[in-house]
């Protein structure tokens, strides 16, 4: 960012507006720059919280684990395998971070890995009823299973958590409009860096930084 043409008035401007979630056209308006310009500060800002965001450590405790489908357009069965749609997985430390990673499927060989690498032995899993989550059953980990069909929360046994992530993440993405599926990553970090640092105060601070390290 150090070859922006941009005030340091103006940069700050933008960060605040990004943090605020204001969309880049109407921040582009407000302060008075180019809206290209502003789309690009923006994409940088993504680019910086997908570099610096420090790798997730792994979970231990109480571990919420779901997966969800993001975008797609094509019309089809909703929900697990839906056409055209972005497999992510989710991890959850309860009262804790969020961790998200993209998935090719939602098979047992390729949740169980994630899993395992991601959460302490002993840890306690909860999931939905779907069929990967099986072999959880027989694991190192103490796993007890959530059916929405006939409980949706039972004091501790719910995922609640993770799930209102998704619901946060997915009303963040709709102001886009659609999202090109190569960026896509950058977006999914964004969301999980909003929500782990949910302080606007913090998340002004961090960003203020990572440019100011990003110029070195």
């Amino acid at each position: 960012m150090n070859k922006s043409r941009l005030s340091q008035y103006k940069q700050n401007r933008l960060i605040e507006h990004f943090v605020a979630g204001t969309t880049a056209r109407c921040a582009a308006q407000l302060i008075g720059v180019n809206v290209k310009t502003a789309i690009y500060y923006y994409q940088r800002l993504r680019q910086l919280i997908f570099k610096y965001s420090e790798p997730s450590e792994q979970l231990l405790g109480e571990v919420e684990v779901d997966e969800s489908y993001f975008g797609g357009k094509r019309k089809g069965k909703r929900g697990r395998g839906a056409a055209g749609k972005i497999p992510v997985f989710g991890l959850l430390k309860r009262g804790g971070k969020v961790f998200t990673v993209i998935i090719p499927d939602a098979k047992e060989q390729t949740l169980l890995p994630i899993i395992r690498d991601k959460v302490k032995p002993d840890s306690i899993v909860y999931t939905d009823t779907f069929r990967s989550y099986n072999a959880l059953d027989v694991s190192e980990f103490k796993h007890y299973r959530i059916n929405h069909s006939q409980l949706f929360a039972d004091k501790h046994n719910h995922i609640n958590g993770i799930e209102n992530f998704w619901n946060q993440a997915k009303r963040h993405l709709r102001q886009f409009n659609g999202i090109p599926k190569e960026q896509f990553p950058l977006y999914l970090k964004e969301c999980e860096w909003r929500f782990n640092y949910s302080d606007p105060k913090l998340q002004l601070k961090q960003l203020k930084q990572w440019v100011k390290d990003g110029m070195g």
